[in-house]
């Protein structure tokens, strides 16, 4: 399995960073994608990928929800990083308006620019939507290139969402422990789209799937999403393993 999505490098995994690696390959989990936050946290990423080298792999991006004042600087930053050195994939960008709405506008810009770095680059985008799927279609529509690919990480939309999110090429939906989840929904929706274009992620350390919810995630929890979306589709855990690891090192060029 891959996880494509998660967060070992921040501070919920100081003290035990080292067993979570050996829990996961244990699990069954062999590479581990991991996305930026902010200028913040680009120090721990960078290590914890330095640590685990052909194991953990960074992303670089500017979070929307570190979306502030500072937003044009912070970009800079982002963009110095993606000229020094190569990365899987520009990443975690988006739009949240979950917690704040007052930043749309800046929130849109940002996104929009690094979208547009990424077609450039012909890199994939790891794109964040929480509340604003309208917005990012949009932002989306206005870039409008071919050469544009990613995933709409951590998807919790509905079919009509997943389909309009499914309708460009090159794009996935991320599946966490939120389809585990007994009222989510997620499961119908995802049993209406279908098991081509989906990807496993833990979003370590949120989201943890049915039966540890509560605790903190971690990548070896990965199996738990994978049995679920297995039993969705009648699949062996075998086979939707072999579909999501094809999809994910289809995507971000990653050695299988």
């Amino acid at each position: 399995m891959i996880d494509t999505h998660s967060h070992i490098f921040l501070s919920e995994f100081d003290e035990d960073r080292e067993e979570v690696v050996v829990g996961a390959k244990e699990a069954g989990v062999f590479k581990i994608l991991m996305p930026n936050i902010d200028e913040q946290t680009i120090p721990p990423l960078l290590m914890t990928e330095a640590a685990y080298p052909g194991f953990c792999y960074a992303m670089m991006g500017l979070h929307p929800t570190s979306v502030k004042e500072d937003y044009t600087e912070q970009l800079s930053i982002v963009e110095d990083w993606l000229g020094q050195r190569d990365f899987v994939a520009i990443g975690e960008i988006g739009i949240d308006l979950y917690w704040d709405k007052s930043r749309e506008k800046e929130q849109r810009e940002v996104f929009g620019t690094q979208l547009r770095w990424a077609a450039e680059m012909e890199k994939p985008v790891v794109i964040h939507v929480r509340e604003a799927f309208d917005a990012v279609f949009e932002e989306l529509d206005k870039v409008n290139d071919s050469r544009l690919k990613g995933v709409f990480h951590s998807f919790s939309g509905n079919e009509e969402q997943a389909r309009r999110a499914l309708g460009y090429d090159g794009f996935m939906l991320g599946i966490n422990g939120i389809i585990t989840f007994k009222n989510s929904g997620l499961d119908k929706v995802i049993e209406a789209v279908g098991p081509d274009r989906l990807m496993l992620e833990t979003d370590a350390p949120y989201l943890t799937p049915v039966p540890y919810r509560g605790k903190r995630n971690q990548p070896a929890f990965l199996k738990y999403t994978l049995e679920k979306l297995a039993n969705l589709f009648n699949m062996t855990t075998q086979e939707m393993d072999q579909l999501t690891t094809r999809n994910a090192a289809q995507l971000f060029g990653l050695d299988l």
